[in-house]
């Protein structure tokens, strides 16, 4: 591995792993999940849908084939990690360059940043809600300049924070370690969250609200399948940033099947189970609170006496998981890819942590009246094009084989053009524009578009997915 090391590719964080390292097997990467899972923005996920108009069992049943979708190339990208334990931006070079590598690995990197910030506001905002309930609102106080929010808030933001800093010190193995040990204490939280909504309404007809809007008679009548389809797109996008980075865990993985069967039990399943909890406790909420509740935060606040505690202890726990392992760890070895010498994996996970800051996440979340539909599909179109062109470089164009030595190298056979392969940055930026009209209508950039851009939109993912997958196959091969 040393001979032809370029020092501007290489550091010990993103070389591969050795045997005695590869320690996760199926049940580490099912508790992996379970641990991400279980987090504030999915739990949001079927309120979301709900209220576009769906019943409880429409909306379960899309999170369920949207995580069932995303799946796949989940497992596919995560076969590279399993067998040449290489992380996600090292595995970049084979189809975009040595150099150019590092534009998709900071696209991905940078989303993630903005959700570390967007899920340690989520956490702070636990703790803020829980003490000022426990001392009837003593906290509260006048918004800080500039910042926007008081001085209790921006403290529960900031020991939120630095809690995740112990973990960026101790690496992937006490993530892995906090991953295994929370999964179970989730899951029990998440019945227990259940059997108290049961008890207090009595019933699951009460708890799971009423029938859809777009049944005969409905509200919105014969509108289901463009909601439907433009749902699904957002229900990919959630997880598009894991399936990009997803080779920054198994490249710890004793082998494929772990990998893949950890995967298959820890991903839609739990998704559609979560999403479950959150319509039948929501609607429970209504009845007891007078109001549905949908957000956990709030609900918190409501339920008094242990179990605040309880639910402030969920709350963190599951943040926390989540936040760690997809928002930490694959822009860390994103930013560490971006200078090897000077920038290590913990170097780079601290950056992140400063970029979740600077963002400013409250703000963000203000603004986020289309965070189904501008931010998540948004995204998923600039990361479904990166994720087409992995596919087809190492399935179809490399048919698996990977010269290791060579991904480290400024001079080998995945340099390209000084450093960029042209046909791996020239598919994404075509796969993209497609997309483009429909995010800047979305958006709110543009007043109005040709209709046809609106509904290319709604396929997001799936359009640059496939445009990018289909121009890099036809010049791949011609660069090879």
């Amino acid at each position: 591995m040393d001979k032809g090391r370029d020092p501007s590719l290489w550091n010990e964080d993103l070389a591969p792993v050795g045997d005695a390292a590869r320690t996760w097997d199926w049940k580490s990467y099912a508790a992996l999940w379970v641990a991400m899972v279980v987090c504030v923005p999915t739990y949001l996920l079927a309120g979301g849908l709900i209220a576009e108009g769906m019943s409880w069992s429409q909306a379960v049943l899309t999170v369920f084939l949207g995580n069932a979708i995303v799946l796949v190339p989940m497992v596919l990208v995560g076969h590279a990690g399993a067998r040449y334990g290489l992380p996600y931006p090292v595995l970049l070079r084979s189809a975009f360059g040595t150099t150019g590598a590092r534009f998709p690995a900071m696209a991905r990197g940078l989303v993630a940043c903005g959700w570390f910030g967007i899920n340690t506001w989520v956490g702070g905002s636990a703790i803020y809600v829980i003490l000022n309930t426990l001392t009837h609102g003593a906290l509260k106080g006048t918004a800080l300049p500039v910042l926007g929010i008081d001085g209790a808030q921006a403290l529960c933001f900031l020991a939120f924070w630095g809690a995740h800093l112990y973990f960026i010190r101790h690496g992937t193995e006490s993530i892995r370690w906090l991953e295994t040990l929370s999964a179970p204490f989730l899951i029990l939280m998440c019945l227990v969250l259940l059997g108290w909504a049961y008890v207090r309404v009595g019933s699951w007809d009460a708890m799971l609200g009423g029938p859809s809007a777009f049944a005969p008679g409905g509200p919105r009548e014969g509108q289901f399948w463009p909601v439907f389809v433009k749902s699904l797109t957002a229900m990919v996008g959630f997880w598009a940033t894991m399936a990009l980075n997803i080779p920054d865990f198994t490249r710890f993985a004793r082998s494929q099947r772990d990998q893949m069967l950890g995967q298959a039990l820890g991903l839609p399943i739990p998704m559609a189970a979560l999403a479950f909890v959150s319509v039948a406790v929501t609607g429970a909420s209504a009845r007891v609170f007078g109001a549905a509740i949908w957000d956990p935060v709030e609900l918190a606040g409501h339920l008094g006496g242990m179990g605040v505690i309880l639910a402030l202890a969920a709350l963190l726990v599951a943040t926390l998981t989540t936040n760690l392992a997809a928002n930490v760890v694959g822009p860390a070895y994103d930013i560490s890819s971006l200078a090897p010498r000077h920038i290590s994996f913990r170097m780079g996970g601290y950056i992140t942590a400063g970029i979740g800051v600077a963002m400013f996440p409250w703000k963000l979340l203000a603004s986020a009246g289309t965070y189904l539909f501008t931010w998540l599909v948004g995204y998923s179109a600039l990361l479904g094009p990166i994720a087409g062109v992995l596919l087809a470089d190492y399935y179809l164009i490399r048919r698996t084989h990977l010269v290791v030595d060579e991904l480290f190298s400024s001079e080998g056979r995945y340099s390209g053009v000084r450093g960029w392969n042209l046909a791996g940055l020239g598919a994404v930026i075509v796969a993209v524009l497609p997309n483009l009209p429909g995010f800047l209508h979305a958006g709110g950039l543009v007043d109005h578009v040709p209709p046809v851009f609106d509904t290319i939109y709604t396929y997001a993912w799936f359009v640059g997915f496939g445009i990018a997958f289909l121009l890099y196959l036809a010049m791949g091969r011609k660069e090879r």
